[in-house]
């Protein structure tokens, strides 16, 4: 590993001798460290300079990604503190509903997944606020694909009337919905859109809590605000 961090610092490459000084190896520890290295990828050697190789990058890929998961789960994390309530992060990709992070305590438990979230997007409001961030064409595909259906006696009938709801939906406006996924439950979406991706940060209440849910909403829109440069690098979590 200090030979990798070693090589790093080099943008232009170094030799070996100058890697075993600089890390206090031995020489001959050093040229058998590095043969090793350039076999497995994670160094490659160009006319006597050692340089790294794809999977060091591919490495350092991942501690990327890594940190800007971290990015995210920290907010979420932050929020469900400061707001007293679960905090769920979800993005539309490829054409599915994808959760991608929940940040909840036992005193502030999430909403069971009783039923498939990317399957009824219709019902809950991370679908909603997602769905509407859409245009008409996706929507239409994406309700072909996983048509309206009654969870509880609030769900949306028809997608007709979800259409007509999601067009009405103002831009940046908190989506919310009222036991129509969860019975005991309600929940507000902030939309998040960063460049082409739809994205949100949502929250949920028991239901009996419904008068928390729109202040609540507004003070995590307001949160989100203050660090959108920080989530938007992180959206390709």
């Amino acid at each position: 590993m200090r030979l990798l961090e070693t090589v790093a610092r080099h943008e232009y490459g170094a030799p070996a001798k100058q890697l075993a000084r600089e890390t206090g190896l031995a020489l001959p520890t050093t040229y058998h460290l590095l043969r090793t290295l350039v076999h497995e990828g994670y160094l490659h050697r160009d006319k006597g300079l050692f340089f790294l190789g794809e999977a060091a990058e591919r490495l350092s890929s991942s501690g990327a990604r890594q940190k800007r998961r971290s990015t995210v789960v920290d907010a979420l994390a932050h929020w469900r503190d400061t707001l007293g309530v679960p905090v769920y992060y979800a993005v539309y990709r490829e054409g599915e509903i994808e959760v991608m992070c929940v940040s909840d305590s036992p005193g502030t438990p999430a909403v069971e997944e009783w039923a498939g979230f990317r399957e009824t997007g219709h019902a809950h409001a991370i679908g909603q606020c997602l769905l509407s961030q859409l245009d008409e064409e996706a929507r239409r595909d994406h309700l072909d694909r996983y048509p309206v259906q009654a969870l509880t006696p609030y769900t949306v009938r028809d997608s007709h009337s979800l259409l007509r709801r999601l067009e009405r939906i103002r831009r940046m406006e908190p989506v919310t919905e009222r036991q129509e996924y969860a019975l005991g439950a309600v929940c507000a979406a902030i939309p998040l859109t960063l460049g082409d991706t739809a994205a949100t940060v949502a929250i949920s209440l028991p239901a009996h809590q419904e008068h928390r849910l729109l202040p609540a909403a507004r003070q995590l829109q307001t949160e989100i605000g203050r660090m959108l440069g920080s989530l938007a690098l992180s959206i390709s979590m």
